[in-house]
């Protein structure tokens, strides 16, 4: 029986080795071809095809950009509302402490007097005129009392309903908070991804991304025309300004003086202009009169993308000035560039 278990044993460890020595092969097998697979691997992209990806990432960036703008905008607007509630509840607050105070004389002053029965404290007054007086003047105390008491109570329901619309703005100021990390998120990110694939290229490839097409800066001259055929002032003053921000560096969410992003800059054009309009490109859009492209004049605004995600003002000869995005400042470019969506005459 020994006899018989020992060969039975050899065979088992040579069926084990046999099973080790197999997958160790296919190991091997599988390694060399992941190596081979390596050695194969997709070739990497041409500089034009990360410039596409650049642009893309740069496109999509500008978008949450504006919502983002559009977000903090409302988030503005909901802390200064909260800000106001709370100035006026602090202004009742102290009226309601006034009233309060009067309110605490009156009831003194008749604590004072005993809180007698008028008829008994003039069946026992040993000067019956006196007493007379001094009830008419009590009868006005009680009056002046009635007055205080709703005075107080309504300071106390209004400054109530102020501090429940100051809960809705927290709330909603909490929302808008949360809505501009989300977007400060996706547009860090988007161009963090244009960073990366960015590194991959050479010097001269990167400087390629940021200036494709002839966009050269105006010169003295050609500004001074763009703005006299401005079909008004402001719209020549809003194109000058733009003019003076050539070479700006394009920063998402800023609005001047030294750095914009694309809405940011017609914002700023218009605001030295005299004229206050929206933050965001897809409320920008609505703020004039829509113009066909064929009668585009100086300082019309122009919009691009199906999602009005960009906007430049329009300088003439079919030329604007934009802030492009983070590979490029502020500067002149073909109107024709980008998806052409619209344009607005502003005034």
């Amino acid at each position: 029986m020994g006899a018989h278990r020992r060969p039975r044993q050899r065979a088992t460890g040579g069926g084990r080795a046999r099973t080790a020595a197999t997958i160790t092969l296919a190991g091997a097998a599988t390694a060399t071809g992941l190596g081979g697979g390596t050695g194969h691997a997709d070739p990497q992209p041409t500089a034009a095809q990360v410039r596409a990806k650049v642009d893309k990432l740069y496109q999509e960036a500008e978008v949450a950009t504006e919502k983002y703008n559009g977000a903090k905008e409302k988030a503005d607007a909901a802390e200064q509302r909260l800000e106001d509630l709370r100035d006026e509840a602090a202004r009742k607050e102290d009226r309601l402490n006034s009233a309060r105070e009067a309110l605490g004389s009156v009831a003194a002053a008749q604590y004072r007097s005993g809180g007698l029965d008028p008829a008994l404290q003039l069946a026992l007054s040993s000067a019956p005129d006196r007493y007379l007086d001094g009830a008419a003047f009590a009868e006005r105390a009680g009056s002046r009392q009635q007055a205080e008491v709703g005075r107080v109570r309504k300071e106390l329901r209004e400054i109530g309903q102020l501090r429940g619309a100051a809960r809705v703005e927290v709330s909603s100021l909490k929302s808008r908070r949360a809505e501009l990390k989300r977007h400060r998120e996706t547009v860090t990110g988007k161009l963090e991804s244009a960073r990366r694939l960015l590194s991959r290229l050479t010097a001269e490839e990167r400087a390629d991304v940021g200036d494709r097409a002839a966009r050269s800066a105006p010169g003295p001259r050609e500004s001074l025309s763009a703005s006299a055929q401005a079909p008004n002032s402001r719209a020549a003053a809003a194109v000058a300004y733009a003019h003076q921000k050539l070479g700006s560096p394009y920063v998402w969410g800023a609005t001047g003086p030294n750095a914009f992003d694309c809405s940011g800059l017609i914002q700023a054009a218009y605001r030295a202009a005299g004229i206050s309009l929206p933050r965001t490109t897809y409320a920008q859009i609505d703020a004039g009169r829509r113009v066909p492209r064929s009668e585009l004049l100086p300082g019309d605004l122009v919009f691009f993308y199906s999602g009005i995600s960009h906007v430049g003002i329009y300088v003439g000869n079919g030329r604007m000035i934009h802030a492009p995005n983070p590979s490029a400042p502020v500067r002149v470019a073909p109107v024709d560039e980008m998806p052409f969506a619209g344009a607005t005459r502003v005034v």
